[in-house]
């Protein structure tokens, strides 16, 4: 057997599939694809997550473009993070060129394009669904990391949503917690102690502080209402394809704070919300997160250790996390450790540090009898990589370079026209551009203050009432006392008196004499 066939029995033993799959591409050996050597990756197995990963300009956005047309045509909705504004071109087709008709026949797969059912999502300024999300959703622990809170702090916070939820006052976004805590700061302090116990000022001025900083990289347009439905996510087109939900990022690179506080609060709901699957033949949704560098950049080990929480617990409920970075070394190996498929993308080694991850990399690919793992990671081309699975039986498929099959839609941005046809035949924009602000914690609050206030007015307006009556009645006491005094003392009131006294007496004589 020669060695070309050789290597084809592997491939074709390593990533045979009894189940259904998708295809990523065909085998490369020496340089050169090998014929119906394809790399067949288990829809069972796509909830076991993944990582994208290779240079700039190495193909990672088409292989995850790839990846997501097939999985829609599987019936499998995705959700991905476009932070580049590269990949609204999934929602029109692509043209056949004649590099692409040679590179599918080297790997004898069928090409034709088409385009997908898109729904463009969106965070910030940009057009499309918006997404919101309630404070109180998150909860005190989740809010505690986002804000990268102690523990003596994130003990604090859930003091404050304990408070909140004993008074029925609902958080729905910032300024409700900023009021809260002033008011626990101020008018309500005393009834706080009495009930929960005393908050340091200084802890309640940091969090007060991580608050406005959140705000400060755009936070208040993700918090509030109408909260957004992650059952909105799992949808699919009248040909039951899957819906690609895109979400347009494009304006909050330099907001990895806000961008780590809506993936982590979108994994916490879509777990909290779909019902455990076991083991399904397929998975019901999978999530592409680019640029993953600007989530663990930022992360406190508090939010690390949250996204690896959910990392393993997630894919019980059917949902494949994939992430996409420019190094493996972005991703933290606890995390790395989680992720059943990796395709890596060639690496640049510029200098000794390049080389020193590049080692380390190959070092995380099972080892190979026909690749020398750490030369191939600098020399795959454009559109080749290097892949490992999990077969479906869970355990590692060989190592394969691979040339990725083109994506069948287009391979470059939407014009802005095109993005508002799509957000114009969407079921969702209308619905949630509604931007609802119900009572809610800081309304009720200031009710309560302006209440007391009242109170405290009219009480000091009753106390002034009543000491300027009593000087009023002191006034007057005093000038009777005076009056009456002046006239018992006064010359001409003792003359009238005295006289007054005499013809008395002297008419009382004068009686007695006439008779």
């Amino acid at each position: 057997m020669s060695r070309k066939e050789d290597f084809f029995s592997h491939i074709s033993e390593g990533y045979t599939c009894m189940g259904d799959f998708l295809v990523l591409g065909g085998a490369i050996l020496d340089g050169e694809p090998i014929a119906d050597a394809h790399i067949r990756i288990p829809l069972k197995t796509l909830n076991r997550h993944g990582l994208i990963a290779g240079a700039t300009g190495t193909g990672k956005t088409k292989t995850l473009q790839v990846i997501s047309e097939q999985l829609s045509l599987k019936g499998i909705p995705s959700l991905v993070m476009d932070v580049k504004g590269d990949l609204s071109g999934l929602a029109r087709p692509g043209a056949e060129t004649p590099f692409i008709t040679n590179r599918h026949t080297k790997i004898n797969l069928p090409y034709s394009t088409m385009g997908f059912p898109v729904e463009m999502l969106t965070i910030s300024e940009q057009n499309g669904v918006r997404l919101r999300a309630t404070v109180s959703e998150f909860g005190p622990v989740l809010f505690s990391r986002i804000l990268d809170l102690n523990d003596t702090q994130g003990g604090i916070m859930s003091i404050i949503f304990k408070y909140c939820d004993d008074n029925q006052l609902g958080l729905i976004d910032l300024k409700d917690i900023r009021k809260v805590i002033q008011y626990l700061q101020g008018e309500g302090q005393a009834e706080l102690e009495k009930e929960y116990g005393a908050m340091s000022p200084a802890s309640t001025g940091v969090i007060l502080r991580k608050i406005i900083e959140l705000e400060q990289q755009g936070a208040e347009r993700f918090f509030g209402e109408e909260s957004f439905d992650v059952r909105d996510l799992m949808r699919r087109d009248s040909n039951g394809n899957g819906y690609i939900n895109i979400i347009r990022l494009t304006d909050i690179q330099d907001k990895p704070k806000l961008f780590s506080t809506f993936m982590l609060s979108l994994l916490a709901e879509v777990y909290n919300t779909m019902p455990e699957r076991g083991d399904q033949p397929k998975p019901e949704l999978v999530i592409f997160i680019d640029e993953a560098h600007l989530i663990f950049s930022q992360a406190g080990k508090a939010l690390l250790e949250q996204i690896e929480t959910i990392v393993k617990l997630i894919r019980s409920k059917g949902v494949g996390v994939y992430f996409i970075t420019q190094n493996p070394m972005d991703v933290p190996s606890c995390v790395l450790a989680q992720l059943g498929l990796k395709v890596q993308h060639a690496l640049r080694a510029f200098t000794a540090a390049d080389r020193k991850e590049i080692k380390l990399t190959a070092e995380n690919f099972p080892i190979s009898p026909w690749y020398d793992t750490e030369t191939a990671l600098t020399s795959l081309g454009t559109g080749e990589a290097l892949v490992t699975a999990l077969n479906e039986k869970g355990i590692p498929t060989p190592l394969a370079t691979v040339m990725v099959r083109a994506p069948m839609s287009r391979m470059d941005i939407l014009t802005p026209e095109e993005i508002a046809d799509i957000n114009r035949s969407s079921q969702l924009v209308s619905r949630y551009s509604r931007v609802i602000d119900p009572e809610s914690a800081a309304e009720m609050l200031e009710r309560k203050i302006q209440s007391a206030e009242e109170k405290r007015n009219e009480a000091e307006e009753r106390k002034a009432t009543e000491r300027d009556y009593g000087r009023r009645t002191a006034g007057r006491s005093t000038r009777t006392n005076t009056a009456r005094s002046r006239t018992a003392t006064h010359p001409v009131v003792k003359v009238l008196t005295s006289a007054t006294f005499i013809r008395g007496v002297m008419g009382i004589l004068t009686r007695a004499m006439k008779k």
